[in-house]
């Protein structure tokens, strides 16, 4: 989160100095990257499953950016039916290649060529490659029509694409959810961004795109490469359109993923990266937290709030507020006392409810606990000196954990589990690591951090207490919650001289001879050059890998290194773990929000394209936008459309910022009434979306679907970015026009039921307007051809929800069918040993359900259906009760849901 910060620049010398490029080598003058010689190809070697070859610089060197490799290396691998993998790389293996630790690399199965998907060609002089769906010879990927540039800091590969291409993907952004295609430039570089600009780069990078081509199939194309980097989306002069890479890093090494329909491409995408984690149940629930909760009583009465509005609320959070000096690890002493975060967890426990912390990476370089261990197990990023590297960030002047040394993993989990031990600390449910791209106040290598801290007055001394002290009691509450008041003061920092990293060769860790501030090819982050509010990208890691090409993970190995750590605490438990920056396949391991986006009706319509791209594209489920809006004072109005919104997303929270306005859903009468339809809808629901997020963990098939995954010959589907379903059932049109109650949304040509009144529509693949849509009405619909589970009722946690019986509701298609399904489990536990997967049918009148039924549930918990609601009658059946103004019948069971069982209508 981006909090308030007096930005002042002090110069100094840096720690450590950069390293141009060397100009060896012949050069040519060259105006521009075309009159590159390119490669020619030799010693091309074919098995039945690959291809290897030599690359060797066809002509004179350009050295346009740096100097030209004059050796490259080739290799093809069929690896499976649907995957390619295509990687170029320098035959002297300097380049930076992305670490089997950060991404394990899938299984090669050695896939005969001929009975792959995809077909690979090559052009040996000039070197260049083709890409072909063999199926029906349509051309996904050909390098023919520019060369190949592969120098020491650039690397440039371009291929054709047809005319106006349906490109998606290439994440984190806040832009349109289906690509511009002209002179479009996508920035991969993580970085802080308050207010999550639009056409710049956000806090992580997924270099994935997905290409589609209505019914010549979809495709997927994911570099493997962390280097900075922009993609660029656009046409020559003579109007040819290309998609360009320019990574000033790393090599090229590429997975081509065949579909052929979207959510194939989901699914292989999900094979090469890793599967998503299952989250706990209670995670689906609504979660609430603020940057200002000024302290322990107060949040207590935030809860205690809700509880008096009757609006459920599952999990209770705390920013940076608790920490003793905004340091990690500790608590203040006054305000947040352990004595009474500890009374405040086991409440909430009681009252089924959860909490969850924050942590930052930059630990405070002054004489404490944790950064005195961290100091004497070497963990921390290193200056040219031996000196830990030091920035600024929320305490101060701060170090830097090395996720990759060896030491780290154990210093942060034991950290950890002292400051959240069960018996004498906070026994958080989760944990949210923040400012992880990483985050530096400061402004580049010029910056003295510790001065900076001083002139910027960080960390500032607590005020007084900025609201009375009324002394009320809080409902449901100890007695000893009552405010208090703080003070405290800086320690002087110790340091230790330490040896320095050494330059690697040959080991594939990145040439250590370059510049590291700016390189002659600018990548144009928004933030400015690459070291600017960030780590050093001169910095080396304990591996010899470096800051420039592995900046981009740094957040993403915080995350699984927090990951980690929450099980070894807790082992029999599912972690939960909230990160901000992400790479590909955090999603195997944590859950993601969207940044500190801003109190406007622009950023609750950005939240949907983003949750589209990250769910579907990214393989990352569990992602969601802070509700309502983070900077900035949210809007009546707005809020209660978003609450609504919000609610059909993966993760719900509100939060906003210390110095925005309240905007809990009690702080007003209609955003309460919002929410808690939003809320009861949502929690009748989850235990159909917690089915679609097992079988996203299982199957890789998304639990959030653009229109065009489930209508990818429907050319209307293929731009829509402000519908989605959730899962592939419920078609979700939400109000996004300001202040408006009318809203214009397309049906495909299908069957479709209202959700709330049960009313059939044929869909005829045209734009629909309703209105008179209040404030607390969204527009959703059923696909006909599903059958949906439901809670009876809701409830005021997700333990007291599965108290409630199920109700199944069945929307039939223009066949008269309809399928759907039903995963149950404990709900937290990492080991089940007892899972049901139900199968739930209807054909020609007759309802049937099977599959597995291992679990029976715990204690109170109900796995009993008591009804089932069919949609679209018009008579009535043998059967049930028919509601002739609806259109249904309902058939009263109870039945148990332990073994196969049906009826007829």
């Amino acid at each position: 989160m981006f909090k308030r910060l007096l930005v002042t620049l002090t110069a100094c010398s840096r720690l450590a100095s950069a390293v141009p490029f060397p100009q060896s080598g012949v050069s040519v003058q060259a105006s521009n990257l075309d009159a590159c010689p390119g490669y020619s190809a030799s010693n091309v070697v074919k098995t039945d499953s690959t291809l290897t070859a030599d690359l060797s610089l066809a002509g004179t060197a350009c050295n346009i950016y740096s100097e030209d490799l004059e050796e490259l290396k080739l290799l093809v691998e069929y690896q499976s039916n649907e995957r390619l993998h295509i990687k170029i790389y320098d035959a002297g293996l300097n380049a930076y290649q992305v670490q089997e630790e950060v991404l394990p690399r899938p299984k090669n199965g050695n896939t005969a060529s001929s009975d792959a998907a995809l077909q690979f060609d090559i052009v040996e002089q000039p070197f260049s490659f083709k890409v072909t769906r063999k199926e029906n010879g349509e051309v996904l990927f050909d390098t023919s029509a520019a060369s190949l540039v592969f120098e020491r800091q650039y690397v440039r590969l371009r291929t054709s694409m047809p005319k106006d291409p349906n490109v998606y993907g290439l994440g984190e952004h806040s832009d349109s959810f289906r690509f511009h295609t002209d002179s479009y430039n996508r920035v991969l570089f993580a970085a802080e961004s308050p207010n999550i600009p639009n056409n710049s780069n956000l806090y992580g990078t997924h270099p994935v795109y997905f290409d589609h081509r209505g019914d010549r199939g979809t495709h997927g194309v994911f570099l493997v490469n962390s280097s900075p980097m922009n993609v660029v989306l656009t046409k020559t002069e003579s109007g040819d359109q290309y998609l360009e890479y320019n990574t000033i890093g790393g090599i090229m090494d590429f997975y081509f993923m065949a579909g052929k329909q979207p959510a194939d491409v989901s699914k292989q995408y999900a094979d090469i990266v890793g599967y998503p984690a299952m989250f706990p149940y209670w995670a689906f629930g609504f979660h609430q937290c603020k940057y200002g909760y000024w302290d322990v009583n107060m949040v207590a009465e935030v809860v205690a709030n809700y509880s008096t509005a009757g609006i459920p609320l599952e999990v209770m959070w705390t920013d940076i507020d608790y920490m003793n000096l905004r340091q990690d690890f500790t608590t203040d002493p006054d305000r947040f006392p352990v004595t009474k975060m500890r009374e405040l967890v086991s409440t909430l426990h009681e009252r089924d409810q959860r909490y969850i912390l924050i942590l930052d990476p930059g630990v405070h370089a002054v004489d404490y606990d944790t950064y005195n261990k961290g100091h004497e197990m070497d963990v921390f990023l290193k200056a040219a000196d031996g000196t830990d590297l030091l920035g600024v960030q929320w305490p101060g002047e701060v170090a830097w954990p090395d996720w990759f040394h060896p030491n780290t993993a154990q210093w942060w989990t034991e950290e950890m589990q002292a400051a959240f031990d069960a018996d004498s600390g906070i026994d958080i449910d989760g944990i949210w690591v923040d400012m992880n791209e990483a985050s530096n106040f400061c402004a580049d290598q010029n910056c003295n951090p510790r001065q900076k801290a001083i002139d910027d007055g960080i960390p500032p001394k607590p005020a007084n207490s900025p609201r009375p002290n009324t002394g009320r009691p809080i409902p449901g509450f100890p007695n000893s919650f009552q405010p208090s008041s703080t003070g405290s003061s800086l320690k002087s920092r110790d340091t230790k001289a330490l040896s320095p990293r050494q330059d690697v060769w040959g080991q594939s860790k990145g040439f250590p001879d370059r510049e590291w501030f700016n390189p002659k090819y600018d990548i144009k982050s928004h933030r400015g050059n690459l070291t600017s509010l960030t780590i050093y990208t001169n910095t080396t890691n304990y591996d010899g890998t470096w800051q420039y090409d592995t900046h981009s993970l740094y957040g993403h190995m915080m995350a699984l290194t927090t990951q980690q750590s929450m099980v070894t605490r807790r082992p029999a438990l599912r972690p939960f773990v909230l990160t901000r920056s992400t790479w590909a396949g955090s999603g195997r391991k944590v859950a993601h929000w969207f940044g500190d986006n801003e109190s406007s009706w622009e950023h609750y319509r950005t939240s949907i394209r983003q949750m589209l791209s990250f769910v579907a594209m990214h393989q990352m489920p569990m992602v969601g936008s802070d509700v309502c809006g983070f900077n900035g004072n949210a809007d009546e109005y707005m809020c209660a459309r978003w609450a609504l919104l919000g609610a059909f997303q993966p993760f719900y929270r509100n939060h906003a910022a210390d110095n925005a306005r309240t905007q809990e859903f009690y702080q007003w009468p209609l955003v309460a009434t919002a929410a808690q339809k939003a809320i009861a809808t949502r929690y009748k629901l989850i235990d159909y979306i917690y089915t679609a997020l097992h079988y996203q963990t299982t199957t890789g098939a998304p639990m959030i679907n653009p229109m065009f995954f489930l209508y990818p010959n429907d050319t209307n589907t293929f731009a829509i970015q402000e519908q989605w379903f959730y899962g592939d059932a419920l078609l979700v049109s939400p109000v996004t026009t300001d202040y408006s109650d009318t809203v214009t949304y397309y049906l495909p040509d299908d069957v479709f039921y209202n959700y709330w009144t049960y009313a059939k529509y044929e869909g005829r693949g045209i734009n629909v307007t309703e209105t008179n849509l209040t404030y607390t009405d969204i527009p959703v619909h059923i696909r006909g051809g599903t059958i949906i589970p439901h809670r009876a009722n809701s409830a005021n946690t997700t333990k007291a929800l599965r108290s409630e019986e199920f109700y199944l509701v069945v929307a039939p298609g223009r066949d008269g069918k309809a399928a759907g399904r039903l995963y149950l489990d404990e709900g937290e536990m990492v080991q089940q040993d007892r899972v049901s997967e139900i199968e739930f049918s209807f054909e020609g009148g007759t309802f049937s359900a099977g599959g597995s039924f291992a679990y029976a549930g715990a204690d109170g918990e109900s796995v009993t259906v008591a009804s089932v609601v069919v949609l679209g009658r018009e008579q009535a059946g043998a059967t049930g009760t028919f509601d002739a103004e609806k259109g249904t019948i309902e058939v009263s069971g109870p039945w148990e849901l332990s073994g196969d069982w049906g009826f007829e209508i």
